[in-house]
């Protein structure tokens, strides 16, 4: 096995990124690889009637319900004790963006073919397509 020492996955709790969650954990676990689990948020607010803009003090930041939420995703797919080294990760931003960055610090890059959102018949999300066109490491789409 090549010495890997970074595996991310972007995960948004839905049960194509739960499937990616567990392939990259077994990969990390296979490569002694830490494995980094990463969550994006984005504000999806509309403004106001009448207002052209939202001010971020009338938006909640989400963030800590989602490192929760992100933990209790983690413990469901890995188990209370997981093979590897778990590192959850919280960011704000473009999921597709974000992963992109993510990537410049790992070994592999790995997502699902679709999150929430998007059509049902599309075999790639765009997240996952973005990825894959423009991470800085290789990619695993996992189905």
């Amino acid at each position: 096995m090549s010495a890997w020492k970074t595996i991310v996955v972007g995960v948004d709790g839905s049960p194509g990124s739960r499937k990616a969650l567990t392939w990259a954990a077994e990969e990390a676990a296979d490569h002694r690889a830490e494995l980094v689990v990463v969550n994006v948020w984005e504000h999806t607010l509309l403004p106001p009637a009448g207002s052209v803009t939202v001010s971020e003090r009338y938006v909640p930041d989400p963030s800590q319900a989602t490192a929760d939420e992100l933990v209790g995703v983690i413990k469901d797919e890995l188990g209370e004790e997981p093979r590897v080294l778990v590192q959850p990760r919280v960011k704000q931003g473009s999921p597709a963006k974000v992963l992109i960055e993510e990537s410049g610090d790992a070994d592999l890059l790995v997502v699902g073919t679709r999150g929430h959102g998007g059509f049902a018949g599309l075999v790639l999300g765009s997240v996952s397509q973005h990825v894959a066109a423009y991470a800085q490491c290789p990619v695993v789409v996992v189905r």
